[in-house]
């Protein structure tokens, strides 16, 4: 399953030089959180591979206006960008730039600094306005030179402009990129204040009606409800049907019967209905007082969602996608379209620009038709994937109406707690009960299975979970191996069909001992499912685990705080000692997102000389304006050089230089609401296990009963780089350190050398994954439903 070693093949940057080259990056439109990132990786890269970096402030009217609003940039000067919300170099919309006019000025004030690489960071407009740009040039230098507004020799060696893309805005409503720079942050704002309300609704049984941004596009909508469990949401890709009205009145009725005492609606700014009347959070308000006499207010988010500081994944998103830019930059040459960069599943991809804006503007086009169905399959496998997951879980239908499956599937808890555990079990109950499933939920783990503690699960009894930490259901360390025949006999007094385990790497040894005991215990040939939970993501055969968005963070936030402690003091290095057990990606993942300067794991071995060499790299940056450290360590990442030791270390060799505090973050990276993203991410992927689950129970029921005891019946569902893939448990076993509890082979080693980059280290960067120009599939959602966004 692994992909295979490229060593001989691999394309490494060192030959890609940006030497005489220089790259002008801006941003443009609406800001949107974590294009300083962008900025800062685009400015640190650039420099990095040798070529000259200018900031254009006020994106288009400052590259219109010229003179100082094009201004070379230092390693320094991007410094203390990362955790800053909005657009430091300033965005602005320009009526000039639209012009030839001001696209003829433009390109003077590019030339005279030599500037043929642009770098655009804005929305679909922004980089459309840029492709014309770059289609105009040859023919603005010889308009240019004919003016004698420039020199013959500067046209010739400015001849081809290479211009690409990365996508800020919020709204997510770009073609061809699973996410756009900001989209994380704004649901972050958004879920923060439904989940204030929620405490206030609760209080007065008050119906709270919600407008989130998104006038073109309802993606914010979608997986804000998705993530809070609203009762009803609108949006403009798929108005409701005629009569809505009723409808959600009688859900919201029936909701408040089953001893609900709030509800939540969600309104898109832009949502209509059928005939293309605009739908208000005011309409709606009036609509449930009048027919339902609840208490309704109205909350109107606004500007909320585009302020405050980048999510962790928006930080890492940003600087991946503009490491990659650069590297497109360097790779162009005379024929390559405007690119691009774009996130799909869980890997960087280069996609034909205006590709891209055709198919966003055919979304638009197909609403205008009345084609909903069209226009939210245009909008990719994601959106796409959210719609579905979010009607199987909110059309609840009475018993009467509901299929009968006579199966029944237990829910688990195993390991340690992690952030987006409940939102799972939420999911996976529902949407068993929707399939005509009896669901059972098992209290603390397997120690309450060989208990008895097995007890049916409602559709009620799971709500308001999706925004709860830790585990509810509880959830223990205990292994099934020793307790193989009360377990035994437990799953046959239940009649359980089928097994849903949700914990981290306990929970893959746990599937695994069940597997092989088949041989022993018929009652184990049931179809198992394991999914991936943990703040540690340790678990192998999957790049992402519910919990782990959450716990980064926790930690961001804290390295963020503790930076600023050291605002009004001069030198000094802060070491911060992060959990993961002997998996690095908390520490090496949460590194690039804070900008560290140094990060420990137990997966880099290092000595006392890799120590030495990154104080003395730290003594240089003192030199510098730059008069802070960050250093992350693993918990595991060598027995000897233990958190104090390095302390001590740093705090000697320093001395006189800089001076030393160390932290230790311990259990608050585990707990906490869940992000929106983990929110997101367990309910998709507990969905898809039931159905799965489903699946193979009928395929698997012979002579009245489920008998499944194929490799193939026992799998963990994981994220593999684009796909969201269903693995036998057997299979993983060889991918497995099961020593140390760590995957062998793990993605995220892959930034390391951009975490190094990012903190001006030489290092060795592969570059071999780098995208090629990929193109847009049509109607991509259509390829399967392995697709990996979420």
């Amino acid at each position: 399953m692994s992909a295979p070693k490229r060593q001989d093949t691999r394309k490494l940057f060192e030959n890609l030089s940006g030497q005489g080259k220089s790259i002008g990056v801006l941003t443009s439109g609406g800001d949107a959180q974590g294009m300083n990132a962008a900025v800062r990786a685009v400015v640190r890269m650039g420099i990095y591979v040798g070529a000259k970096v200018y900031f254009i402030h006020e994106g288009y009217q400052g590259m219109v206006d010229g003179g100082a609003n094009i201004e070379e940039a230092s390693w320094e000067s991007v410094s203390s960008m990362l955790q800053v919300g909005g657009t430091v170099i300033g965005s602005a919309r320009c009526k000039a730039f639209r012009n030839r006019e001001g696209r003829l000025e433009a390109a003077r004030n590019l030339v005279l600094k030599n500037i043929s690489n642009l770098c655009v960071i804005g929305g679909d407009g922004s980089l459309t306005g840029a492709n014309l740009f770059r289609e105009e040039w040859s023919g603005l230098l010889d308009e240019l030179v004919q003016k004698g507004a420039i020199g013959e020799e500067a046209a010739r060696s400015n001849s081809v402009l290479h211009i690409v893309g990365m996508v800020g805005s919020i709204d997510n409503d770009f073609c061809g990129t699973d996410m756009t720079i900001g989209t994380d942050s704004a649901l972050h704002r958004i879920i923060e204040v439904v989940d204030a309300i929620m405490t206030t609704a609760q209080s007065h049984q008050r119906t709270f009606v919600l407008e989130v941004m998104g006038r073109h596009c309802g993606y914010l909508a979608l997986v804000s409800a998705l993530a809070c469990g609203a009762d009803w949401v609108f949006f403009p890709e798929m108005p409701p049907e005629d009569g809505w009205e009723d409808n959600m009145c009688q859900k919201l009725s029936e909701n408040r019967a089953d001893k609900k005492r709030l509800n939540i609606i969600i309104v898109a700014e832009g949502a209509i209905d059928r005939h293309n009347k605009a739908i208000t959070p005011d309409y709606i308000k009036d609509l449930v007082v009048r027919n339902l006499g609840f208490d309704t207010r109205v909350t109107i988010l606004g500007h909320v969602q585009r302020g405050g500081t980048p999510s962790a994944f928006d930080r890492i998103l940003a600087s991946r996608m503009g490491v990659e830019a650069v590297l497109a930059l360097l790779e162009a040459s005379a024929g390559t379209p405007a690119c691009v960069v774009s996130l799909v599943g869980n890997q960087a991809v280069r996609l034909p620009l205006m590709e891209c804006v055709q198919m966003t503007q055919e979304v638009q086009k197909a609403m205008d038709e009345k084609k909903f169905e069209d226009a939210v399959r245009l909008r990719g496998r994601s959106f796409e994937n959210n719609l579905t997951t979010y009607r199987l879980l909110c059309n609840h239908k009475g018993d009467s109406e509901l299929p009968h499956s006579s199966f029944n599937v237990a829910v688990l808890n195993v390991g340690a707690p992690a952030a987006g555990m409940n939102a799972a079990v939420r999911s996976a109950v529902r949407v068993g009960i929707a399939e005509g499933h009896k669901m059972f939920a098992v209290s603390d783990g397997f120690e309450g299975f060989y208990k008895g503690q097995i007890k049916e699960i409602k559709w009620g009894d799971v709500g308001g979970w999706t925004g709860q930490g830790g585990s509810l259901l509880g959830t223990k360390r205990t292994l099934p191996g020793k307790h193989l025949e009360q377990i035994a006999q437990q799953m046959a007094a239940h009649n359980i069909n089928a097994l849903l385990v949700i914990g981290g790497f306990e929970g893959l040894e746990s599937v695994l001992q069940l597997y092989e005991a088949r041989e022993r215990f018929e009652e184990f040939c049931v179809p198992l499912c394991m999914l991936p939970a943990t703040i540690s993501n340790n678990v192998p055969g999957t790049d992402l685990s519910i919990g782990a968005d959450t716990s980064l963070n926790a930690l961001v936030e804290t390295c963020d705080r503790i930076k600023q402690s050291a605002s009004g003091t001069k030198r000094r290095v802060f070491i911060i000692e992060t959990m993961g057990g002997y998996c690095g990606y908390l520490a090496t993942v949460g590194g690039l997102a804070a900008g560290a300067d140094t990060v420990y794991i137990y997966e880099e071995p290092f000595d006392i000389r890799d120590l030495q060499g990154n104080v003395e790299h730290l003594t240089e940056k003192m030199k510098t304006t730059i008069q802070r450290g960050l250093v992350l360590r693993n918990e595991n990442c060598n027995e000897n050089f233990t958190t104090d030791f390095i302390y001590q270390l740093y705090s000697e060799e320093g001395r006189g230089v800089f001076d030393c505090r160390k932290n230790i973050l311990g259990h608050m990276q585990q707990g906490g609401a869940p992000s929106p993203f983990d929110r997101n991410f367990g309910t998709k992927v507990a969905a898809k296990a039931v159905q799965w689950l489903t699946k193979t129970m009928k395929e698997s029921f012979k002579g009245g009963r489920v008998f499944a005891n194929s490799e193939d019946s026992a799998c963990l569902l994981g994220m593999r780089r684009r796909a969201m893939l269903f693995q036998p448990v057997a299979q993983l076993k060889d991918e497995t350190d099961f020593e140390h509890r760590i995957p062998k082979e793990q993605w995220w080693l892959k930034l390391r050398p951009l975490m190094k980059i990012l903190a001006k280290y030489k290092t060795s960067y592969d570059v071999s994954d780098s995208g090629q120009l990929e193109h847009v599939g049509r109607f991509r959602a259509k390829e399967g439903d392995s697709s990996a966004a979420i």
